[in-house]
């Protein structure tokens, strides 16, 4: 069986067509679950039975389960934990600041960069996610946000997993997600995010997409990063910033760096100008990110004078920099603290789906973003 949320609107007609079916219905399927976030052939009561019992034994509508919502205490944050069909368990997390509704989506299951300032990759990697996998995590918290009149109005891929060491599935989903008879969401509203795997930022700069990158970059200098990310002793940092550069230039999109402030490694006042040395001229902006703790982890989040020391130097530098505000910190949502959970893992009274009102949505006015 195929899955419904990898089909391209083509694939769909032709499916349709194939099966007895006219044109227009594909349409209404579309509708159905993208804008109606129906995933239920009974529930699609314009299409006729037999083609409701024909559809059904050759396309898989649903691929994940919602296991748990956790919400954070600002009731600014949401996780979603799903159980997929063999048995793996992912995180999805969910944003509210002010009219913006942000999902973070996971593209595998583990991590195979394995940071060290990072839960995702603590267990390991186990397997990609595939396009439909990637793309319920959306639809799924679109029927989620619906009773309230709300919609999700940015992507980022920046949950568990490297998107692109799963580039396939992961510009597939983009794809399917943009699509304007799909769920139409403008590609300047999807960030995807990398340590730096070159080839994949290469072949991303020729997709046509209008996609934001995001380089988990964490350090100013190669000797450093080797240290807290294992993938830089495969891809050099100068090779890193010059596909970068070339990916703004064919793309037009501007470059953000992220740049995750770890006491006593990388959160020098020379650190800070030995970055700044290292992006002069570029038109880009650097993302600090105090660390988050994650429990095992011996690291430590800078404290307040050190981050606007480290903030100033760049300034100083004519780098534009921002200060991502944490969010979901109690839940273990915000950066780097979405790990890999084993279904032993999760206890039997919480495998159902929590009930939360959602007259707790909430709404603060910054730009954060997720993960």
């Amino acid at each position: 069986m195929q899955d419904f949320c990898e089909l391209s609107p083509t694939d769909l007609k032709t499916l349709i067509l194939e099966n007895g079916g006219k044109e227009f219905q594909a349409r209404q399927l579309i509708d159905w679950v993208y804008h109606k976030q129906i995933l239920d052939w009974n529930e699609m009561t314009n299409l006729s039975k037999e083609l409701r019992l024909n559809l059904s034994k050759m396309l898989k509508l649903k691929v994940l389960e919602l296991v748990r919502i956790q919400d954070s205490e600002d009731m600014e944050t949401y996780k979603f934990l799903w159980k997929m069909r063999d048995g793996s368990l992912v995180e999805s997390v969910l944003i509210c600041s002010g009219t913006r509704r942000t999902v973070c989506v996971s593209s595998q299951v583990g991590c195979p960069a394995k940071c060290a300032f990072c839960a995702s990759g603590k267990n390991g990697f186990f397997r990609n996610l595939r396009p439909a996998e990637i793309v319920e995590q959306i639809v799924q918290i679109n029927a989620w946000l619906k009773p309230k009149g709300e919609f999700v109005s940015h992507v980022v891929y920046m949950g568990m997993g490297e998107p692109l060491k799963n580039y396939d599935p992961v510009v597939q989903s983009i794809r399917i997600i943009s699509d304007p008879e799909m769920l139409n969401l403008s590609q300047r509203r999807i960030t995807v995010s990398t340590v730096g795997i070159v080839e994949g930022i290469k072949r991303l700069s020729q997709e046509g997409l209008k996609v934001n990158l995001v380089l988990s970059l964490h350090a100013p200098n190669q000797r450093i990063r080797i240290k807290i990310i294992p993938y830089a002793r495969k891809y050099p940092l100068d090779e890193i910033i010059k596909a970068m550069d070339e990916y703004a230039h064919k793309t037009k999109r501007d470059i953000t760096y992220e740049y995750i402030l770890i006491a006593g490694i990388n959160d020098h006042p020379d650190h800070a100008h030995e970055l700044a040395h290292l992006l002069h001229g570029k038109q880009c902006t650097v993302n600090l990110i105090p660390y988050n703790p994650v429990q095992g982890l011996h690291l430590k989040r800078p404290d307040r004078k050190a981050v606007k020391h480290f903030r100033s130097v760049l300034f100083g530098s004519n780098v534009v920099n921002t200060c991502r505000y944490t969010k979901g910190e109690d839940i273990a949502a915000a950066c780097g603290q979405l790990a890999l959970q084993q279904a032993e893992d999760v206890k039997p009274e919480t495998v159902k789906t929590e009930v939360i009102e959602k007259s707790k949505l909430g709404v603060v006015q910054d730009n954060s973003r997720c993960c």
